[in-house]
């Protein structure tokens, strides 16, 4: 298993976690930042993986910093079953 982590790591913001496991690819999340004009521009950045390749993806909760950027995720290619939410 591994995990990479791609938001809220040293900050508070833009929960997003790339998890891989027996050859499957679930993201963990996929948060809006939040803070400011300059922390707040990275929600165009392209993601760093390709959302075309995500087998999934689960929501821990919905909050706009834990699902905000599900609609670009899905603009830029993601195209797997719909998120999973606090089950």
């Amino acid at each position: 298993m591994e995990i990479e982590f791609h938001g809220a790591a040293g900050g508070v913001t833009g929960s997003m976690h790339l998890v891989e496991a027996a050859g499957r690819r679930i993201l963990l999340d996929c948060g809006m930042l939040q803070g400011g004009r300059e922390l707040e521009a990275g929600n165009a950045a392209p993601f760093p993986f390709d959302p075309a390749g995500l087998d999934a993806v689960v929501l821990s909760h919905a909050h706009i910093d834990h699902i905000g950027r599900l609609p670009l995720l899905v603009a830029r290619g993601y195209r797997g079953p719909p998120p999973t939410c606090c089950r």
